[in-house]
């Protein structure tokens, strides 16, 4: 069994930043994995620009911002485990890793876990009717578009007017899709005011505030969503053959079950709490990453 002073899991902007700071606090004996084979998380995904002002005073898209993570990360002798999905963490301070050499294990004093976040799915709202073909959430769709260059549909609905949720309008439109229209609950859209004006206005895509989905329509793909006004309770047949839902993330934190009182285990980034800025989730990762890394330090010279 492999071991190391510091274990991290998650190679986004969060893991990568406490590594780094852990290492130029003093600690040398460090490990990052992550299930993907390259650092960056769904930076890499995020061909979008806006990322990055605060950490690096410049607007990159994601996958910039990723690269400059990683040249930090390459000036490090942090040893970067790509590749491998955690199975299990234990009480006794071992992580079980899946890779494409079989079933490793990596004893640890302590872990940061930097797992990021999920998202919600349709099945999470009280909508009718069937699962056709058709609907995607907002992260799998901009995979699919931005890294896998797969075409989703024609005629657009998306549930949610975040900012993820606007930035997809306008890769839709620039796609040269329609985008009927997006489907807001609140009387105001969700994201930043900056989106609003890049993808919303600057684009004319419509959003009906103070509506949810109520139905779907279709088989075995998707023909069009019942759309429910939240004040009046009218109701309007929205025909699209693409639904994109953007309702919300939740932090990944399965792999600590039952360990969420050990001292050994600390959390940063998105699976702590759901930041709105990458920037944000990598000083966080920065800050605690430094105090990790002093610690083990003091306690290894001690």
């Amino acid at each position: 069994m492999n071991k190391t002073d510091l274990l991290i899991i998650g190679a986004g902007a969060a893991g990568i930043s406490a590594a780094c700071a852990a290492w130029d606090a003093g600690c040398r004996s460090i490990v990052l994995t992550d299930r993907l084979d390259s650092p960056g998380g769904i930076l890499r995904q995020c061909v979008h620009e806006g990322f990055g002002l605060a950490e690096f005073g410049a607007e990159l898209t994601g996958p910039a911002y990723a690269d400059r993570l990683s040249e930090r990360l390459s000036c490090t002798g942090v040893l970067f485990l790509p590749g491998r999905e955690v199975l299990a963490l234990t009480k006794e301070k071992t992580a079980v890793l899946s890779g494409s050499g079989g079933i490793e294990q990596v004893g640890f004093k302590r872990l940061i876990l930097a797992s990021g976040c999920r998202e919600k799915t349709i099945g999470s709202l009280p909508v009718a009717g069937p699962r056709p073909a058709g609907i995607f959430t907002a992260g799998q769709a901009q995979e699919m578009i931005n890294l896998c260059h797969w075409d989703l549909g024609s005629n657009i609905v998306i549930l949610g007017s975040g900012d993820l949720g606007m930035i997809l309008a306008r890769r839709f439109t620039l796609e040269g899709k329609r985008v009927v229209s997006l489907v807001e609950q609140n009387k105001r859209y969700g994201g930043m005011a900056r989106n609003y004006r890049r993808c919303i206005e600057a684009y004319q895509i419509p959003i009906r505030y103070r509506r949810t989905i109520r139905e779907l329509h279709g088989m075995p793909r998707l023909t069009g969503v019942t759309v429910e006004n939240l004040e009046s309770g009218e109701r309007e047949k929205l025909p699209c053959d693409t639904l994109v839902t953007a309702i919300g993330l939740i932090p990944e934190r399965e792999l600590i079950r039952g360990l969420e009182k050990e001292e050994w285990l600390s959390l940063a980034g998105n699976c702590k709490k759901v930041h709105d800025l990458a920037d944000s989730a990598a000083a966080e990762g920065a800050a605690l990453g430094r105090q990790i890394g002093e610690q083990l330090a003091k306690g290894n010279t001690a």
